[in-house]
């Protein structure tokens, strides 16, 4: 009898309702034979509502309390889950992360899982109980509870698959799968039946929201399949197509070497999350990045495509980089306090910017991908303002009023289009 692991995100259990559905999807596997455990999430919009009770009750808060509070929706799903289980036949039971254990380090409020002991898991599948946990939470060394950070109950889903074994780890979402562009851009856009663990990285670190990039990583390292798949599919409808083994009901998340047939580009991806900074006239010496950048990462500000011109004297330079938005006034602040230090004329910045990405393990071999791109936004008249490159990925920063237009005409170039 094959393990599943089966996690539903908060749209799938938003109510009593969808709750009862999800029941139904897990009946579907467990009437294959499959032992199953299932991971769930708060109900959508439950999180935000607990993380501000504490903001409003204390706005500098201990954080062992915060996750005591925020932990509490994932408990409530998992409790309901098992009772309508229960209630069309099937022996299940809640489990929340202190009892399985689910072993975490103690950074409350992002926490990372050190080790899972399924051996209780395992012994209750040997009865046939279906185990329904609650994600993104974990218990500290302290034996306090600690959550993951947000989107954590993917981790927990795809740490607890590979804990017990799993054959797979089904990632149920309110889409049916992963698609080579946002379809909402592109009517065009098409669901792919398999993805690299790599592509998914990037795919999932540049924009695209389907999985969260912590649980990629972990199925990367402990080889886990993960299948994403749409929880609003009816139950009935999926079991014969899974039945009769008709491929993939979903997109699988899958190592390189299970995809026969890998397109030179899988995906093109957005991300409007990027804010433009440029130091004009920066003195050109040895150590003037480290003036630059050190005082951002103490305070803990990402910095992401950096390019750097150097002027005609020969001894001054322009500097531009991204940060995300979010960060941008906070990254402005921390440079124009270092000003004496780098020795910059002026700072200029934007946050009318965005990042277009093409993705695809086959860039590896295959050269021309990149003159392809550029090639296609300058028929466009798409001016490019930095560019960053990696084995399976060409990224570069254009204005936000061009994104559309920039996806679309990326789509098509690579042939992704459906036909």
């Amino acid at each position: 009898m094959a393990r599943i692991v089966m996690k539903f995100g908060g749209t799938s259990v938003a109510n009593v309702e969808r709750i009862k559905n999800v029941a139904r999807h897990v009946a579907r596997e467990v009437n294959a034979g499959h032992h199953v455990a299932v991971v769930v999430s708060a109900m959508a919009g439950k999180t935000n509502e607990l993380v501000a009770y504490t903001r409003e009750t204390a706005p500098l808060h201990d954080a062992r309390e915060y996750d005591a509070v925020v932990a509490s929706g994932e408990q409530v799903t998992s409790g309901l889950l098992a009772i309508a289980l229960q209630e069309i036949g099937i022996s299940a039971r809640s489990w929340q992360g202190w009892q399985i254990p689910i072993r975490t380090n103690d950074a409350h409020a992002s926490a990372r899982i050190e080790g899972i002991d399924p051996a209780k898991l395992l012994e209750r599948f040997k009865d046939g109980q279906v185990a329904v946990i609650a994600g993104f939470q974990g218990v500290a060394p302290s034996g306090r509870i600690t959550t993951l950070g947000r989107g954590g109950s993917d981790t927990s889903a795809v740490a607890i698959a590979a804990a017990i074994q799993a054959e797979r780890c089904d990632i149920y979402t309110d889409v049916d799968g992963v698609y080579t562009t946002d379809p909402r851009i592109v009517a065009a856009a098409r669901r792919l039946r398999r993805i690299s663990y790599e592509e998914m990285l990037e795919m999932a670190s540049l924009g695209a929201k389907v999985l969260q990039t912590r649980s990629v990583e972990l199925a990367m390292n402990h080889h886990v399949n993960v299948m994403v798949r749409s929880s609003f599919e009816a139950p009935e409808d999926l079991a014969p197509a899974l039945a009769a083994n008709e491929g993939v009901v979903g997109t699988l998340v899958c190592d390189e070497d299970e995809i026969v047939e890998q397109q030179i580009v899988s995906g093109i991806a957005y991300s409007r999350d990027e804010a433009k900074v440029t130091l004009l006239k920066v003195e050109d010496k040895p150590g003037v990045a480290a003036r630059v950048f050190g005082p951002l990462a103490e305070a803990n500000i990402n910095v992401d495509m950096i390019v750097q011109n150097i002027s005609e004297d020969g001894r001054h330079t322009d500097m531009t980089f991204t940060v995300p938005v979010a960060d941008y006034e906070r990254a402005a602040k921390v440079i124009e306090s270092a000003k004496a230090e780098i020795n910059y004329k002026d700072l200029r910045g934007s946050t009318d910017v965005v990042k277009v990405s093409v993705i695809g393990v086959g860039m590896r071999s295959h050269a021309g991908v990149a003159a392809r791109m550029f090639t296609a936004l300058a028929d466009k008249g798409i001016n490019i303002q930095a560019i960053t490159t990696s084995e399976i990925k060409v990224s570069i920063l254009i204005d936000a009023a061009y994104t559309e237009l920039a996806v679309r005409t990326l789509h098509s170039v690579y042939g992704l289009d459906k036909t």
